[in-house]
């Protein structure tokens, strides 16, 4: 079995989107700046149909971090707010496990990629396990979902990409989770726009 994965970027002040929030607005305001990093590079421009992109230390992270996944676990709130912007050809190219209270039948997308609507973590987690087989499970976000999995001590890595910004508000991510949890820094890397930060969690 591979392992349980979260990958996210970050804000210097601890936040993942900034303020205002919404469908149309999904990263709030400024919050596209957390990502400006990424767009550029060989590792994410490929999975979505891209050609060209530069080569680095970013893009080696990036590439290790959809390396090998089965599957992926995503709340609802993250899927309404991106869904649009993905567009027919989701960069995933697999199982997609949405957490959410609000069912529907599963959505069959291009490129690999099937979002199935489910009614919890666990079950999310469960219907992950089965269609990754020995691959990993990436949980793509949001933040309720990574706390979930932190405050169940279920999370094998947890990998931090801060962008050095300051968003002053919006939604943080560990803001209220309510318990000590335990991250032991297992590498750190850093170029000139942004610092990757690979935990791991304490286990139950």
């Amino acid at each position: 079995m591979g392992k349980l994965r979260a990958d996210i970027s970050m804000s210097l002040d601890g936040f993942i989107a900034g303020p205002n929030d919404s469908p149309d607005n999904g990263l709030g305001d400024g919050g596209e700046r957390l990502h400006q990093w990424v767009y550029g590079l060989k590792a994410w421009r490929e999975p979505h149909g891209m050609t060209g992109g530069k080569e680095g230390p970013d893009s080696d992270v990036m590439a290790e971090s959809i390396e090998g996944v089965g599957a992926t676990i995503m709340g609802r709130r993250m899927f309404d707010f991106a869904e649009e912007p993905w567009g027919i050809n989701p960069p995933f190219h697999n199982d997609v496990f949405v957490v959410t209270h609000r069912p529907r039948e599963p959505l069959l997308k291009e490129g690999g990629t099937t979002f199935h609507f489910v009614s919890s973590i666990e079950e999310a987690l469960k219907q992950a396990e089965g269609a990754a087989g020995n691959q990993h499970i990436s949980v793509a976000g949001g933040a309720s979902i990574i706390q979930q999995l932190l405050t169940l001590g279920l999370l094998d890595e947890l990998q931090v990409h801060i962008a050095p910004v300051l968003l002053g508000g919006g939604r943080p991510l560990f803001n209220g989770m309510g318990k000590t949890i335990e991250l032991k820094p297992a590498r750190v890397v850093a170029s000139d726009t942004v610092t990757h930060i690979k935990y791991q969690p304490a286990k139950k």
